[in-house]
């Protein structure tokens, strides 16, 4: 395995971790290119629990990132302080990660984490462990509809969030029994979509992208 790029994702990245919070660690790895002629492939993506660790293959990451996957995305726009490993390989993932993006893409998979997280919300307990759950939940849905307007909108994705202030203040009070005011701000995000004009593309440049990749199988063709 050679690690591309790695770095903390996820609430530390936001700013919106707390005393008990995780810290989630994101990666790409390029597997040696001999290996996926052999009986038995590499291995697409490798998760740790402890400590908290996702490292996806070079092509699988590609085509997460490609699909408008919001953790993949992520990892290329991660402010410089959350970085652990930036190979060349990875410097060049950074450079073209305009190149992933879609208009569609970007609409359709933040809306659909942020209804995902939604749907975890409304079947969450009322018990002390729930509201904890539904508190973050409530975060992570309010993270994913403003990160995606603002990509939407601007082909940049903002990383560490403003005002984090707001966004916990929001899932302590939707924790608290204003789920209304969850399912009123996943309507509007859905409105405001509409409404903005994005400069995004209506597909993303898979051949830029196709070109990292093949280069990164050439580099580790004798290995």
């Amino acid at each position: 395995m050679h690690l591309l790029l790695s770095g903390i994702v996820g609430s530390v990245a936001y700013g919106l971790a707390g005393p008990g919070s995780d810290t989630d660690r994101l990666g790409v790895f390029a597997a040696p290119t001999v290996a996926f002629h052999g009986l038995r492939p590499p291995r697409e993506s490798v998760v740790t629990t402890d400590p908290d660790v996702t490292l996806h293959e070079a092509r699988k990451y590609a085509l997460l990132a490609l699909s408008g996957n919001p953790t993949a995305t992520e990892l290329m726009w991660l402010p410089d302080d959350c970085y652990e490993t930036r190979t060349g390989f990875g410097e060049e993932l950074i450079a073209i990660r305009s190149a992933f993006l879609s208009a569609p893409r970007v609409r359709d998979a933040y809306l659909g984490y942020a209804a995902q997280q939604f749907r975890k919300l409304a079947g969450r307990p009322a018990d002390a462990g729930g509201r904890l759950r539904s508190a973050k939940h409530a975060r992570h849905l309010a993270r994913l509809l403003h990160q995606g307007r603002v990509l939407y909108a601007t082909g940049v994705l903002e990383i560490r969030l403003a005002d984090p202030e707001w966004f916990r203040a929001f899932g302590e009070r939707v924790s608290g029994g204003a789920l209304e005011e969850a399912q009123a701000l996943v309507a509007d995000a859905e409105t405001e979509f509409d409404r903005i004009r994005s400069p995004l593309p209506e597909r993303p440049d898979e051949e830029t992208v196709e070109r990292w990749l093949l280069a990164v199988r050439a580099a580790y063709l004798p290995r």
